[in-house]
């Protein structure tokens, strides 16, 4: 098989939006495309339908970029990192801009964390976790990825430095396709997609000092220590009329 030839079934393989096929299948009515933010990526399945429905989507998206760079180091194993690179990169720009959707696609994330995956296990695996501890702190998706892939440079610096020109260009497709996420987290208007963690605190929100001191350790109304009781023996009764 010819290097083109993989190209070309790699973005047409990776171009398929599972995002969208499976919310169809399995989905209410509501078409994934003309709800919540209107993405096909996994993010707005999960605020659409949920994270049981979303992790599906999350891996099959990650397996189209997990498995042609994969397939890619094995049957080219002497062409070096530069042509598995080349892999990965189709796999995300064909996720992003697919043929199928009129090139209107999800911003990436997961399907540029497979093809990495494949090709630097050791840099991949803790910014996964760290993207995990991001979203679960923030339940901003965006804030997630973001962060997820700026240590993702440096994590590869580090430990295998070999990968870093591709997760550079990766990282910055990520950062092209969250610009829309970084303009409303600037204005405040980023929505969150799970419950962040509130560190002991309720939902109940304290915005002012005062506010703040009237909360018990926990967050929310203080229990007090003892309730005063009225003795009924010391109650006046009215004189009768």
């Amino acid at each position: 098989m010819s290097h083109l030839l993989y190209l070309l079934l790699t973005y047409l393989v990776a171009s398929v939006p599972f995002g969208l096929v499976i919310t169809t299948l399995y989905g209410r009515d509501a078409d994934i495309r003309r709800s919540g933010s209107g993405n096909i990526g996994a993010t707005n399945v999960a605020r659409v339908y949920g994270w049981a429905m979303a992790g599906w989507v999350v891996l099959l998206d990650a397996l189209k970029g997990l498995l042609p760079t994969a397939g890619a180091l094995w049957l080219w194993p002497e062409a070096g990192l530069w042509w598995p690179g080349l892999v990965a990169l189709t796999a995300f720009m064909a996720h992003c801009y697919p043929v199928y959707l009129e090139f209107r696609g999800g911003k990436g994330v997961a399907t540029g964390a497979g093809g990495l995956l494949a090709l630097s296990p050791w840099a991949t695996v803790p910014a996964i976790a760290v993207w995990m501890a991001l979203l679960k702190g923030s339940g901003r998706s965006s804030v997630a990825a973001l962060g997820a892939a700026t240590s993702l440079v440096g994590l590869s610096w580090w430990l295998d430095p070999d990968v870093l020109p591709v997760v550079v260009m990766l990282c910055l497709g990520i950062l092209t396709t969250h610009v829309p996420n970084i303009r409303r987290l600037i204005r405040g208007e980023e929505k969150t997609i799970v419950r962040p963690v509130r560190w002991g605190r309720t939902t109940e929100d304290a915005t002012h000092a005062e506010a703040l001191l009237a909360q018990g350790p926990a967050g929310g109304r203080p229990t007090p220590l003892w309730k005063e009781r009225i003795d009924p023996l010391a109650i006046e009764e009215p004189p009768a009329s």
